[in-house]
């Protein structure tokens, strides 16, 4: 077994000290290689950002109640009476100025972009007071909070980047009213970041929305709260209501396009990579046939063929490995942070948010890499190990 291996190192050393002479031929492998693991890594990054917004923030100890049979905030209705009874439930939160929960509207209005000049739909929420203590992550970084029974609105830092118009102190017209922009403010990066935010009490004659909500938000007590908070509200006969985590609400909003966006950028990585693989097979093969006396002197001289299988494998990983690495660190300093904006299917509004090149992302890349360079130099290896000795000999 020592023998074996004391082989295997000195046949797989003496590949890497002589890949400079394929220069060539090994830097096409690598730049092949790098290439599918930047856009494998990058498209990914597409879909963990949004996850990542989609789900930030989204607390477990926070529920969201909904008419019942409604999917999404613009699909439900519920009334100020059934509101105040959700708002009044064992296991909502106190606080010094009552029950921590709100009853929120929802619209949409148009805003264009800054890169293209073109509308978006861009979602505007109106709240109450008690939003700012059910969502404690948002924080006013610009400006102040709008004050209640006035046309104000607060913006998010990522709508503000991303949407023209946004800019603090801004007069911009939705509804029936003229609204003034006199906060922008961050939520940690969540969904938040994407709304405009204004009194609720303003937005409903503004929309013609009567009394009316769409959703209630509440911060409960704790998460183990939320079953009995659910059930209190789901056997009375007054609601007709579903009550959700806010965290699996914004989870299954994010898997829709979280599936589409993986999904392509899977394929697409596969069809590059097949390209990828027959570089590698291209160059292993030609430094097979570079060193076809030399493996046979080592063959005759009593080397196994299994060592030989291994320093050619050997070869075809390290240069993987490389355009690997060289792949991933292109996508984390090209891509991540990235700002960009997408269409949210389920609201049918815009959601800004950052590519996420996370360390998965990275380790995900480098292994494909080494899966290519494993594919690539497998066949060569074998033929390799096959070369008949006394064939090859003849030619020195």
């Amino acid at each position: 077994m020592f023998n074996w291996l004391s082989q295997v190192a000195a046949v797989t050393w003496l590949n890497l000290r002589t890949i400079g002479q394929r220069r060539g031929a090994s830097l096409a492998a690598i730049f092949g290689v790098a290439g599918v693991v930047a856009v494998f890594v990058a498209v990914l990054s597409i879909a963990e950002g949004f996850r990542k917004t989609m789900t930030t923030g989204a607390s477990p100890d926070t529920a969201i109640i909904l008419r019942s049979g409604s999917d999404t905030e613009m699909m439900s209705g519920i009334s100020r009476d059934a509101a105040r009874i959700v708002s009044e439930a064992p296991g909502v939160r106190r606080g010094a100025e009552g029950p921590v929960a709100s009853s929120e509207l929802y619209v949409v209005v148009d805003v264009p972009k800054r890169s293209t000049g073109t509308d978006a739909n861009v979602p505007l929420r109106g709240v109450q007071p008690a939003g700012f203590g059910v969502r404690d992550r948002v924080k006013i970084v610009q400006g102040r909070r709008f004050e209640p029974g006035r046309n104000e609105v607060i913006v998010g830092r990522a709508a503000a980047a991303e949407f023209a118009g946004l800019d603090l102190g801004s007069h911009l017209r939705w509804g029936e009213n003229e609204w003034t922009v006199v906060g922008i403010f961050a939520a940690d990066g969540g969904i938040s970041e994407s709304e405009i935010w204004c009194d609720v009490g303003v937005l409903q004659p503004a929309y013609r929305r009567g009394n009316n909500f769409q959703a209630v938000y509440a911060r409960l007590e704790s998460a183990a709260a939320f079953d009995r908070f659910k059930d209190a509200l789901t056997t009375d006969p007054r609601l007709d209501v579903k009550v959700l985590r806010q965290s699996d609400y914004y989870a299954e909003q994010s898997r829709t396009l979280y599936a589409i966006i993986t999904g392509l950028g899977t394929i697409i990585a596969i069809l590059m990579g097949v390209g990828a693989v027959f570089g590698a097979l291209n160059t292993m093969y030609t430094a097979v046939s570079s060193r076809k006396r030399e493996i046979a002197t080592l063959r005759a001289l009593g080397f196994q063929s299994g060592p030989v299988v291994v320093s050619v494998l050997a070869e075809s990983l390290a240069l993987s490995l490389i355009g690997g690495a060289a792949g991933a660190a292109v996508a984390y300093f090209a891509f991540n942070g990235y700002q960009a904006a997408t269409m949210n299917w389920s609201s049918f509004s815009q959601v800004a948010f950052s590519f996420a090149v996370t360390p998965r992302l990275l380790v995900q890349g480098i292994v494909y890499a080494l899966l290519m360079g494993l594919v690539g130099g497998l066949f060569p290896a074998i033929r390799a190990a096959r070369l008949p000795v006394a064939t090859a000999l003849r030619e020195l």
